[in-house]
């Protein structure tokens, strides 16, 4: 050990200055921040590097596991979380069958979802019968105006099999405001049925019933800062709601329970859970609870959808494994795997098997669940939760000017705010700003969608005609969605053939090849490279021997003056001609007729939309 300090103390530390010196120099006159600060979605800068200085004014490097105000988690010693697993009950008797079946196969928490017409004391003893409830995290949710009858129906069921109170943890899930944001319905008077369910179930110290689904903003295209700022005030939305009918602050938020989605941000999402910790315990004081233990948030994290794709859909599995890294590591309380199949059928004993195993391998075998909060100290993540939670803590701010969660809900501001960020996010991915691995970004050449399908949403409740008064809502569109739609439509028409043509400079030529390769390919097209041709007329009698649709050019910029009006007076209409790049002399080729050009600042989805409408597809 003196060797090693004796070591340090030959090397002078650099200062910060010394290092934006050289970066500088190493930059050779180009902008330090346009080149190297990363501004982000959620409304603040990245620095390339932070050093110690950069966190002297910040208090959360200096907070301790498991204490007020629970940055760094709830668990003083570990970091466990519960692998959970959600069924959908169709058939009790079946649905106990896989329960059982997955209990044995690593999961510790069940999610049943449950309909309203299978509400009944039968069902819920067939459904855990042979389930030790003691030793499992139980989660149940049916239409939020069963959810009391379910909740005196699980009392009941306990209460006869003689479980001790203080060894359930469980869940019976209400939550009509998200049934507002995703239906645009009015279901308002339904939210006095909160305090009487908390009666039900208060004699159990660790059962959660007003749950706060912010996954659904996630899933809608919600950027970090929004679900996070709108996951506070949804909640202070029901704590208000709660302790203004008389329900007490360390009963009304210990029995609240988050459920949050996790987006592909590997470092962010961290850093959010750490954020979302922080400043829920800041709410909750402020009510003046009588334990600080009532503070901490209890979070159940879901992997996304709204990155998932229907094409190239073993690339989900890359997404939903650092997704739920991101979420351990943060410290959540339950994780759900989302499997990587579910955007187009029916999750398959074979995709659920993968998405377990996605967090037992972290946890079994990388120890995720050993050390307490891993990325303390880290000065980038630390910086990360300080100015997540400082533009977090602005949007709960302006939701509570609003009114409130519940009155800016009914004025379609929080709908308005997600939808706009949604529709800015498909505009970005169709114009590759925003990158989908194997939909707008090297998609699969030779994939076919063999008749898979996106699936859609179906109702959960019979009686949704009956509500009155209807809202904004969410549109949930997946990111991918638009170009899935392009892509099978073209497969179902006619799936041209596009044809490069390379000549000229051997590097300028391959690279613009692949690059217009990865273009067409995103709307399925049949894309043929070739190593390069001596004359452009070499080239075209290729292409039409190959019965393309489309020829695309792919030289060097000053090449084009001398390759691409030869070429296309040459092809004379036997087939669309393309233009790989954005050359100079762009303006004379369209002066000669030449009017289709793809580059990195095109639009790709609507320059494959135009593109099908010109060859008729």
């Amino acid at each position: 050990m003196a060797n090693k300090e004796r070591l340090f103390t030959e090397f002078a530390a650099p200062t910060t200055q010394e290092w934006l010196d050289k970066i500088e120099v190493d930059l050779k006159g180009a902008d330090f921040q346009k080149r190297l600060v990363w501004k982000t979605n959620e409304g603040f800068s990245v620095q390339p590097f932070y050093r110690r200085e950069d966190l002297t004014e910040l208090k959360t490097p200096d907070a301790l596991p498991g204490e007020f105000p629970f940055v760094r988690g709830n668990h003083k010693d570990n970091n466990h979380w519960y692998v959970r697993q959600n069924l959908a009950v169709a058939d009790p008797k079946e649905a106990n069958k896989k329960a059982l079946d997955i209990l044995n196969k690593g999961i510790d928490s069940l999610g049943f979802r449950i309909p309203r017409d299978l509400v009944s004391a039968e069902n819920i003893a067939t459904l855990l019968d042979g389930i030790y409830c003691e030793y499992v995290d139980l989660n149940f949710r049916t239409c939020a105006r069963c959810a009391l009858e379910l909740a005196q129906i699980v009392d009941e069921y306990f209460t006869t099999k003689g479980y001790d109170p203080e060894k359930l943890s469980f869940t019976v899930g209400f939550d009509p405001i998200e049934k507002m944001l995703t239906k645009g319905k009015d279901i308002r008077p339904i939210l006095s049925a909160a305090p009487k369910i908390i009666e039900v179930l208060k004699k159990y110290p660790k059962a959660h019933v007003t749950t706060v689904h912010t996954e659904t903003l996630n899933n809608a295209g919600a950027y970090i800062v929004q679900e996070l700022g709108y996951a506070l005030a949804w909640g202070n939305e029901y704590l208000q709601l709660l302790t203004d009918a008389g329900v007490d602050i360390d009963t009304a938020a210990r029995q609240m329970k988050f459920y949050m989605g996790v987006s592909e941000n590997y470092f962010m999402e961290i850093a959010k859970f750490r954020a979302a910790r922080l400043l829920w315990a800041q709410i909750v004081k402020q009510y003046e609870p009588k334990s600080d233990d009532s503070c901490k948030m209890t979070i159940n994290a879901t992997t996304s959808t709204y990155n998932q794709t229907v094409f190239d859909s073993y690339v989900n599995l890359l997404r939903s494994q650092t997704e739920a890294m991101s979420a351990a590591l943060g410290g959540v309380h339950s994780l759900v795997v989302t499997p990587f199949n579910v955007t187009y059928e029916k999750p398959t004993d074979f995709s659920e098997r993968i998405a377990r195993n996605q967090q037992l391998l972290i946890k079994e075998e990388s120890h995720f669940d050993r050390i307490v909060d891993p990325s303390a100290g880290s000065y980038y993540i630390e910086h990360l939760t300080d100015a997540l939670a400082q533009e977090a803590w602005k949007l709960f701010l302006k939701t509570e000017e609003e009114g409130g969660f519940l009155e800016a809900l009914q004025k379609g501001i929080i709908q308005d705010d997600i939808n706009a960020t949604n529709q800015k996010r498909h505009g970005d991915a169709a114009k590759r700003k925003e990158f989908l691995l194997g939909t707008n970004q090297f998609p699969n050449f030779t994939e076919k969608s063999d008749g898979k399908r996106p699936v859609t949403a179906s109702a959960c409740c019979a009686t949704e005609s009956s509500c009155d008064t209807p809202f904004k809502k969410l549109e949930t569109t997946r990111l991918a969605a638009d170009f899935e739609d392009l892509r099978i439509h073209t497969e179902e028409t006619r799936v041209p053939t596009a044809f490069m043509l390379t000549i000229g400079n051997l590097a300028m030529r391959q690279a613009r090849a692949q690059f217009s390769c990865n273009f067409l390919a995103c709307a399925g097209y049949n894309v043929v490279d070739n190593l390069g041709f001596k004359t452009v007329e070499e080239g075209v009698d290729a292409a039409l021997e190959a019965k393309a649709d489309i020829i695309v050019l792919c030289s060097s910029d000053d090449e084009y003056a001398e390759y691409a009006i030869p070429a296309f007076k040459y092809l004379n209409g036997r087939a669309m001609f393309v233009v790989a790049g954005a050359p100079a002399c762009m303006d004379d080729l369209k002066a000669a007729g030449i009017e289709n050009f793809i580059h990195v600042r095109c639009n790709v989805l609507d320059t494959l939309k135009e593109y099908n409408a010109k060859l008729g597809i």
